[in-house]
């Protein structure tokens, strides 16, 4: 087996199981620790040669001490969900003596393998907003601990931070029956990839919208590009189609905003007319006229929760997961 015979990276555990030997022989082996045999030293390295083996920058770091280097993938450095989730990575870098490498996707699907196969090369461990399968396994076989976020289809094997939007939704939902809403546009993220039944916000507003005794189904769900225009253009799809709409929950506070806006520019009043509700609780979600309502995800502890997550599997702690619980935040838009 050579490194060009398939697609992904040779771990220290393809080149133990080849060399019949124990992870902890191999990396004796390519460190040159003394405590081996040194004709199984030559045939483990021969081995490592043959298959392309290359030690993770994280597994030389063992070695010797050397500052530690973390990196973080985000979909877009222009949204503003990420800053806060940056700053509490970033604090919690700082605390442990760590830097931060910071890669951006710009939220296309096609370019997280090329991501992935960079942070490979060039940190030592690996925070991350992915949702390619591939640039996943790539990362998690390469050995370097590893937590990834916001993705429900997490292998068992990695660790990861997930927001509660099941509970969340359930939130948001119920608020507006309460207020007497029982028509409720729901504007979904059409460029985020299906996560199924388990994990869509869209699901989960029906889930919860079935619960609460709504006769809610796909017709209920509207596409919306993830950003101020793309929420406009999508409540304009709303009142064109004659839906009906009292109340708008949005897949994001971006989406929420931009409808919100387009309503008012086209004489709805709200929430006279028509209520509206976001997900995630940004800054910018408290400066709008008139104030959002929505579901806060504390973004700044989903970074922290992970590099702490990332320090433990340094010590050798199994994969866990974080769970985030969003904060209904009732404001005047609703």
């Amino acid at each position: 087996m050579s490194a060009n015979a398939g697609s992904r990276r040779v771990t220290i555990d393809d080149v133990a199981r080849s060399a019949g030997v124990s992870r902890q022989t191999v990396s004796r082996a390519v460190n040159d620790k003394p405590e081996i045999d040194p004709a199984t030293r030559q045939r483990v390295l021969r081995v490592a040669e043959a298959m392309g083996y290359r030690p993770s920058r994280f597994a030389r770091g063992m070695v010797g001490p050397r500052i530690t280097t973390l990196g973080l993938v985000i979909a877009d450095v222009l949204n503003p969900f990420f800053p806060e989730v940056v700053s509490g990575v970033l604090a919690a870098a700082d605390e442990r003596g760590w830097q931060v490498a910071v890669y951006s996707t710009g939220s296309a699907l096609e370019r997280e393998a090329a991501v992935a196969r960079t942070v490979v090369d060039h940190v030592d461990a690996c925070v991350a907003f992915l949702l390619d399968p591939g640039a996943i396994e790539l990362i998690h076989r390469s050995g370097m601990p590893f937590v990834l976020l916001d993705n429900e289809h997490r292998p068992p094997a990695v660790s990861g931070g997930r927001i509660d939007f099941a509970t969340g939704m359930r939130q948001a939902v119920g608020h507006l029956v309460e207020r007497g809403h029982r028509r409720i546009a729901m504007l979904d993220d059409r460029g985020r990839p299906d996560a199924g039944e388990r994990g869509t916000r869209h699901s989960l507003f029906l889930r919860a919208a079935a619960e609460l005794g709504l006769p809610a189904d796909a017709g209920w769900v509207f596409p919306a590009v993830n950003s101020l225009d793309g929420g406009a253009a999508a409540m304009d799809d709303v009142l064109d189609t004659g839906f009906g709409a009292t109340a708008v929950l949005a897949y994001n506070d971006l989406i929420a905003i931009g409808a919100m806006r387009r309503a008012r520019d086209r004489g709805v009043r709200v929430p006279g007319d028509c209520a509206f509700v976001g997900c995630d609780g940004l800054t910018l979600s408290r400066l709008v006229d008139p104030p959002l309502t929505t579901l806060l995800v504390d973004k700044e502890l989903l970074g922290r929760s992970a590099v702490q997550q990332i320090a433990a599997q340094m010590t050798g702690v199994a994969a866990r997961e974080t769970v985030i619980v969003p904060r209904l935040v009732v404001r005047a838009s609703s």
